[in-house]
């Protein structure tokens, strides 16, 4: 059900609330909030905005250019499942306060734009997208570092480094911990969480989100994963936020700690966050052809050639971090290989053959994980996508293969996602025009994005030891 203004005052009254917390997304997919006493909050908050520092925000404002304001949108309001003192959260779309136009790095409005696009083209008129977040549940993590030390150290009660521990004053070990690699589907007590992902559910149904599934996912010391039903893009972005904030909060209540770090054990299944789409008009699929390849529409494939050709580019927004390419890496079950195929999960486009519903028909892009803006992601999976589509860019031959265990010669004809941030990053500066059509993505966005993941990502991850570069290099 989608509120209105009447009804964020009706909820209100009815329910007691007592604050109304105001929420945005920085540039970086990072919810920022800051909360009003329903005594203060009023009509006119819907018409001339909340006032708030964009310069006090990563990768928005200049300080001489600082003021912003938050304008919230009622579709989006929900009672909040975590606070204790009852309050009502809405997501806010950002202007400038002078010209009163939306804010182009708003990442919110960059998702509009998209839909408004695609709408514009007349090639469809919704863009559906279902994304299948990973995250791991960890009992305690500490880290740190300065001028000469660096370290990381993580633990669960599942993780198979345990399986010998003497635990002491904690109780006896009763053994069960996971396997490497072994995590997925065993019931309890090898699967320790399932009522805490059932809380997370719960509470994501509390607020009208879709949930489809959970379960525990692969990797040893608590993966998890809980897939939402597929939705319209700027809808499914708002969910995800809703999503990763639901999740933080709920494991922080159970005494645990979650994380949507892309790679954060060595040796073990990284995170990702496989992206699910289809295009539909005047309520059909435009993804079907059951005379097609894996019964797909040359519309389809199109936008398989676009997603193809843009991935280096896209890869920038999907998969954003330097950690993001500690999980894409050759060798491992991981999405590098710039091909398509139905049923294989070795290629970076798999097309899902478990219905042969017209309705069913999509495509899976597995390159994103969740530390992902979903908003820019999103928008940018679709944007190559249409340009695939508006140039009828063949996406080849598909490969129905174990692309992991080709031989030699033949993988070597592949061609894989690039190895690193800074290399994605080179691809989004050659390759951006695709996402400034229909002024969806802007060169301000794009040029504040890169700069700021070269200096404060890449440059600090660059120029400090390595811990395990002194198992290495110390006795030279």
């Amino acid at each position: 059900m989608t509120t209105t203004r009447q009804d964020v005052f009706d909820i209100i009254k009815e329910q007691d609330i007592k604050m109304v917390d105001l929420r945005f997304t920085d540039l970086f997919g990072v919810w920022q909030h800051f909360s009003v006493s329903t005594k203060e909050f009023s009509e006119s908050m819907f018409e001339d905005g909340v006032g708030f520092d964009g310069s006090s925000i990563r990768g928005f404002q200049s300080i001489d250019e600082s003021d912003m304001i938050l304008i919230p949108d009622a579709s989006t309001a929900f009672v909040d499942p975590i606070f204790e003192i009852p309050t009502l959260d809405m997501i806010c779309d950002i202007f400038d306060p002078i010209t009163r136009q939306a804010y182009s790095r708003d990442p919110r409005y960059v998702a509009k734009k998209a839909e408004a696009y695609l709408k514009q083209t007349g090639l469809a008129d919704t863009a559906f997208i279902g994304p299948e977040a990973e995250f791991f549940l960890f009992n305690d993590v500490r880290y740190g570092g300065g001028t000469n030390s660096s370290f990381y150290f993580i633990d669960s009660q599942e993780g198979w480094w345990n399986s010998g521990k003497e635990f002491g004053h904690m109780g006896p070990n009763l053994g069960g911990q996971i396997l490497p690699k072994r995590g997925y589907f065993p019931v309890p007590p090898t699967d320790t969480l399932q009522d805490v992902r059932g809380q997370m559910v719960l509470a994501m149904e509390s607020i009208g989100m879709n949930v489809e599934i959970h379960h525990h996912e692969v990797a040893t010391a608590g993966q998890c994963e809980i897939d939402l039903r597929f939705s319209p893009l700027v809808i499914m972005a708002d969910a995800m936020m809703a999503y990763k904030y639901i999740v933080k909060n709920v494991a922080r209540q159970n005494g645990l700690t979650a994380t949507f770090m892309p790679k954060p054990l060595f040796e073990e299944n990284g995170s990702g966050m496989h992206c699910h789409q289809s295009l539909w008009k005047d309520g059909k699929t435009m993804m079907f052809d059951e005379s097609g390849y894996a019964q797909l529409s040359d519309l389809a494939k199109y936008y398989i050639g676009g997603l193809l050709k843009h991935a280096p580019a896209v890869l920038a927004f999907a998969a954003p971090t330097t950690n993001s390419y500690r999980r894409l890496v050759p060798g491992y079950e991981a999405p590098i290989n710039l091909v398509y195929s139905q049923r294989n999960r070795s290629a970076i486009c798999r097309i899902p053959m478990y219905s042969s519903s017209p309705k069913a028909k999509r495509i899976e892009f597995r390159a994103p994980d969740p530390s992902s803006n979903p908003y820019l992601c999103f928008s940018a999976l679709l944007m190559a996508g249409l340009d695939g589509i508006l140039n009828q860019i063949d996406p080849g031959a598909p490969i129905d293969k174990d692309l992991y265990d080709l031989p030699a010669e033949e993988s070597a004809k592949i061609a894989n996602t690039p190895g690193s941030l800074s290399e994605v990053l080179d691809a989004l500066e050659a390759d951006h025009e695709f996402l400034y059509q229909g002024d969806v993505f802007t060169p301000d966005l794009v040029e504040a994005y890169v700069k700021y993941k070269r200096k404060e990502e890449i440059d600090p991850i660059r120029l400090r030891p390595h811990p395990h570069e002194f198992s290495l290099y110390f006795d030279v």
